[in-house]
């Protein structure tokens, strides 16, 4: 009897590891998420920035990689090349990607990479590659090529990753995709003096991961102060709260507090008076510019228990993957917590010194990555129906 609990107790051991695994969605990580050149691991992301010089993009991609790099605390991140003529920059970077970590262990492997972007008039490439990984405080050395491509990392039919070296997938593609977020913030606003943070993923479900999402269209936008997330009132009036902004380009001086009663109410599916249905692929790419009014979340349908948060850290329209999409961004210390659990949500953008939104989206929230600590979070949204005045 007592071998045959150890035998019971053993194959439990064995067969629980392995369904929780089976339970994981890794469609994110499968075939076409680590792309190679010509054998090389290569990841490549392109960004569309209409209106934008040049020299403008080459600047703010300069900053920002200046900054991330710099977070990382060690000489070894630097940037290491740049001519402004030809639009070209070039860093090095080398930090910590931890796998998990207990008051008992630690599990995580350095990852060295070089960056690149290339910037030309209204768009700009940015380059992952050469990326090498000293596991085991260096014990252990690995490069992208001999240890997260599909040749080794996938079964034969592609359908999963290989137990061993699923960690190092996954942990790989979600650092690259924060990587594009992190320079896609900073081509869409004015740039922050705030040095962006150490990444921090979290695991989560996702169906296709940004560096393989195809071209990301971005809206550039001026940067807005807006204090915490919309309240209702008793007498069901939305009360949002803007500060006034002192930075060149930014809002007018506004009243500390407006009332928006006549939008409490949720949005149909069909027409809304004094506004004009369009086709979201219709939609202009400046009728949402921040800089020039605030962006509204509202999830819920029923107006006694919706939830509505302003977009401290801005917002813009574009496409991935074909689709129309609004980003939202949420500031760090902003609560995200009804907008994490809901499927469908709704984007008002309120022009300044209005009390009515010029555009009203309903959207479908897509799969995004966490967002690095400290850094905004986004949120897509794939915009099913669009209104405006």
């Amino acid at each position: 009897m007592k071998s045959l609990t150890q035998v019971l107790i053993a194959l439990f051991c064995v067969v629980l590891p392995a369904t929780i695994y089976a339970q994981r969605d890794d469609s994110k990580y499968l075939a076409g998420a680590v792309p190679e050149v010509n054998g090389k691991v290569v990841f490549s992301k392109e960004f569309s920035i209409p209106g934008m010089t040049k020299d403008e993009i080459y600047q703010r991609v300069q900053n920002w990689m200046q900054d991330r790099l710099a977070s990382n605390n060690n000489a070894e991140s630097r940037i290491v090349y740049n001519k402004a003529e030809d639009g070209l920059i070039v860093g090095v970077g080398k930090e910590w990607i931890v796998f998990s970590s207990s008051a008992l262990s630690l599990d995580r492997t350095e990852i060295n990479y070089q960056l690149s972007v290339t910037s030309e008039a209204e768009k700009c490439t940015l380059k992952v590659e050469k990326i090498r990984f000293a596991y085991r405080e260096g014990k252990e050395k690995y490069t992208a090529e001999e240890w997260i491509a599909d040749q080794y990392a996938l079964n034969k039919s592609k359908t999963k990753l290989v137990l061993g070296l699923a960690k190092w997938r996954r942990k790989t593609v979600d650092y690259v995709d924060n990587l594009c977020l992190s320079m896609a913030d900073a081509l869409s606003k004015t740039p922050s003096k705030e040095v962006a943070p150490k990444e921090k993923i979290e695991e989560k479900k996702n169906e296709k991961s940004v560096a393989a999402s195809g071209t990301m269209v971005i809206t550039p936008k001026k940067e807005v102060d807006v204090t915490t997330p919309v309240t209702v009132s008793t007498d069901n009036t939305i009360k949002i709260q803007v500060k006034d902004v002192a930075q060149k380009g930014a809002l007018k001086n506004m009243p500390e507090e407006k009332n928006v009663a006549a939008n409490t109410q949720p949005v149909a599916s069909g027409a809304i008076a004094g506004y004009k249905q369009v086709e979201p692929s219709n939609l202009s790419a400046d009728a949402i510019r921040m800089g020039t009014g605030k962006l509204v979340i509202v999830v819920g349908k029923d107006a006694f228990n919706m939830s509505m948060m302003t977009a401290n850290a801005g917002g813009s329209l574009g496409k991935s993957s074909g689709k129309s999409v609004v980003y939202t961004f949420l500031s760090p210390d902003q609560a995200y917590d009804s907008i994490e659990k809901a499927e469908t949500y709704t984007v008002r953008f309120y022009p300044n010194d209005s009390n009515e939104p010029s555009v009203i989206l309903e959207c479908k929230k897509m799969p995004t990555p966490a967002p690095m600590e400290g850094q905004p979070r986004m949120y897509a949204g794939e915009i099913l129906k669009a209104w405006v005045k």
